[in-house]
């Protein structure tokens, strides 16, 4: 199992290039944006899952009911589908360790 405790430092410059490359087209982070295919991701850490104001989450994201954290994302990020099986989501994970440290230290300041 992936563990945020084992993971590289993240660097939130890299991380915003993961964003605008694979995230951007179904999400936003900007506070008080819309929504797009995805739910906007400000103030994601900490949150609920399924819990986002004014978006229509599958029952999956809604009855996982975890709580977004470092350690949560690390190891949604690697196998969305697998960590929440239903989900909407098609994006199929990132795989390198430093990737998903680089765009969780991105979604933390933007949080």
């Amino acid at each position: 199992m992936a563990t945020f405790g084992d993971a590289p430092a993240g660097n939130p410059k890299n991380g915003e290039k993961i964003f605008k490359m694979k995230c951007a087209q179904c999400h936003v982070v900007e506070e008080g944006a819309g929504h797009r295919q995805g739910p906007n991701l400000h103030g994601l850490i900490g949150r609920t899952s399924g819990t986002c104001p004014g978006f229509s989450f599958s029952a999956a994201n809604k009855n996982k009911a975890v709580e977004w954290s470092e350690e949560t994302l690390y190891e949604y990020l690697l196998n969305p589908k697998k960590y929440i099986p239903g989900t909407k989501m098609i994006f199929p994970g990132l795989k390198k360790p430093q990737e998903r440290a680089d765009l969780i230290a991105f979604l933390k300041q933007n949080s």
